[in-house]
């Protein structure tokens, strides 16, 4: 595309040779820094698991009969998350598969 980098402040110049090796290890640099941080988190999480941890979005207790009954009575979705204290997603999704990717309260799990 023609475009070159210049910072006056640290003296890069990417339309110089110099400074396109200058800009080069300042980019393998970062990459070098984020894997580092990458494989950091993977081993906090690794650990955490180790220890009996649960990782990850905490999960909401839904109760799928609730609000199969609140739709029967025909009330719309912020009635329900009102009612309820959850999402309008977590509500949908329960009422469409029945059982959601979250816990459930009040259906059983082999449903």
């Amino acid at each position: 595309m023609g475009i070159d980098f210049i910072s006056i402040h640290e003296g890069v110049d990417t339309s110089t040779p110099n400074g396109r090796l200058v800009f080069g290890i300042f980019a393998s640099i970062a990459e070098f820094e984020r894997e580092l941080i990458r494989d950091r988190v993977r081993s906090g999480m690794a650990a955490a698991k180790a220890k009996g941890k649960r990782v990850g979005r905490p999960r909401v207790a839904v109760d799928v009969r609730r609000i199969e009954s609140l739709r029967r009575q025909g009330r719309s979705w912020a009635e329900i998350t009102r009612e309820t204290g959850i999402s309008k997603g977590t509500a949908q999704r329960a009422h469409a598969n029945g059982l959601p990717k979250t816990l459930v309260v009040g259906t059983s799990p082999s449903a």
